[in-house]
């Protein structure tokens, strides 16, 4: 076994010195990876498989996305190719330890998801681009509705067995819906009880438990309860997290849990709690050993998060072990990259006109509240044209993207509520400011525009019997019918009409 001054290197075969991955820490460590999962690269040093599959929307096929080289950055160049001009889904999340625990699309339990046959959706392929190293790679973007998970599963802790994990995750994107997990769920996906879980949970839920100050808090979601601490209610020890990127590390055995957590760009890992488990039925545990991934044990799908990577062990990890691991994360230099591939320029006015043969004299304006494509000309009546033209702002939720304001009615935006798009005036909410920002992308037809809902990356400004709808390609919808598709969804940019 490697030194603890040892478990951020490894050895390969020919004898060059290289840097171990978090696995290879882990497992020097007495403690390795029964389950690895990471979109955005290899895990192991020597691992050169598959991470993730995505399945594009043109014609179904799928295509898996590896490493550019072993122990590397994800080959985004591939998914960009393979998804070019057309939408794409992740469909898997390979499980890199060789024990075939690959996350899948979640099926309903106790909570339907909401495609029609009650499974939870699945994340765009776009919706996190990130990069490491200045090496382009995505994450995994979980909107209210997506989930992830594996019933069936090899290693993983059950019953009051010890087990670690951590997971990279977005520090901005939360809410305070339930639940916002990766970890160790039940296998039938429902609620089974106290303890029936293990799992790392992020957001500003308080139902439970909480941190310090207002949130986003790191806590275990142990089964009808989220812990900070051994109660579940306040621990000041907790904090509110800030970081655009951060590492949370969760572990447990008999009648003892930590939670740990640090900005996954810098510094080092804080102990938040490190204890005895909480009183009514968390000891012993009854962990079952299922993975989800952004839902709770019961499929509770109402959270958003966004993924990175992350891992689950056996055994309890040391702290010096997770020390490690928050090191190479560091070393692997997460860093934001654009959201748009089509620029839009801040505070100009500018039209959206539709590119569907037939329809291209119609152009994205309101009636009232209703968001719709009307015929507008420069001899159209001046209110016409006037709600026909736009003001690009910086997005109200995520200021990497746009967000649209009226021109004849100052101070309201676009905004998407039920999937179909309104005016509505911003009321200051988290949940306007989201719903109203939209990422900015080449047109899927190859003419002008694509507008990408940035709280919904899998759906889009689309025209509809001439009403606006944030669509996807081919949901449960009528106005997600494949059919003209990219072509009610491309919108040539020009110049306001008033």
């Amino acid at each position: 076994m490697l030194s603890k001054s040892s478990l951020a290197l490894g050895l390969v075969a020919s004898g060059s010195l290289v840097i171990a991955g978090p696995c290879d820490i882990y497992s020097s460590g007495g403690t390795p990876c029964v389950a690895a999962h990471g979109t955005t690269r290899a895990l192991y040093s020597a691992y050169n498989g598959p991470l993730y599959q995505v399945k594009r929307g043109s014609d179904g096929s799928t295509t898996d996305i590896s490493p550019v080289s072993a122990g590397g950055v994800a080959n985004a160049a591939a998914q960009d190719s393979f998804c070019a001009s057309t939408t794409c889904l992740i469909t898997v999340i390979y499980d890199q330890s060789g024990r075939g625990n690959h996350l899948t699309q979640a099926p309903g339990g106790a909570f339907k998801g909401p495609e029609a046959n009650g499974n939870d959706d699945l994340a765009s392929a776009i919706g996190a681009p990130i990069s490491l190293n200045g090496k382009k790679a995505y994450g995994v973007f979980v909107s209210p509705g997506t989930g992830y998970r594996n019933d069936a599963v090899s290693g993983t802790a059950i019953g009051d067995a010890a087990e670690g994990m951590y997971a990279v995750l977005d520090g901005t994107h939360y809410n305070d819906a339930c639940c916002f997990d990766y970890g160790n769920a039940e296998t039938d996906n429902t609620d089974t009880g106290n303890g029936h879980m293990e799992a790392i949970y992020y957001g500003n839920n308080t139902i439970w438990g909480k941190g310090a100050g207002n949130g986003p808090w790191f806590m275990a979601d142990l089964e009808n309860g989220l812990f900070s601490g051994q109660s579940p209610s306040l621990n000041n020890g907790d904090p509110s997290i800030s970081y655009r990127f951060v590492t949370t590390a969760l572990k447990g055995k008999a009648n003892q849990w930590a939670l740990r957590g640090a900005n996954a760009a810098s510094g080092s890992l804080s102990t938040y709690y490190s204890g005895v488990r909480p009183d009514g039925g968390y000891s012993p545990m009854k962990k079952e050993g299922a993975i989800i991934l952004g839902i709770g044990g019961d499929n509770s799908n109402g959270a958003q998060g966004t993924f990175y990577e992350g891992v689950m062990t056996t055994g309890y990890p040391s702290d010096s072990t997770e020390s490690s691991v928050q090191a190479d994360i560091v070393a692997a230099k997460y860093a934001t990259t654009s959201l748009n591939t089509a620029a839009l320029s801040v505070n100009s006015k500018i039209s959206l006109r539709a590119t569907t043969s037939g329809y291209t004299t119609r152009y994205i304006a309101h009636t009232g509240a209703t968001v719709n494509t009307q015929v507008v000309s420069s001899s159209s009546a001046t209110s016409l044209r006037q709600q026909a033209s736009w003001t690009v702002r910086t997005g109200l939720g995520n200021s990497g993207c746009y967000s649209f304001e009226s021109v004849d009615t100052p101070g309201s935006y676009i905004r998407h509520y039920n999937f179909q798009l309104q005016l509505n005036a911003n009321d200051n909410t988290k949940a306007f400011k989201e719903d109203a920002t939209f990422c900015s992308q080449t047109g899927l037809n190859g003419q002008g525009n694509t507008i990408r809902s940035w709280s919904y990356p899998t759906r889009f400004f689309r025209h509809y019997t001439n009403v606006g709808y944030i669509a996807s390609n081919g949901g449960v919808h009528d106005f997600d019918a494949t059919g003209s598709f990219n072509d009610d969804v491309s919108f040539v940019i020009g110049d306001s009409f008033a």
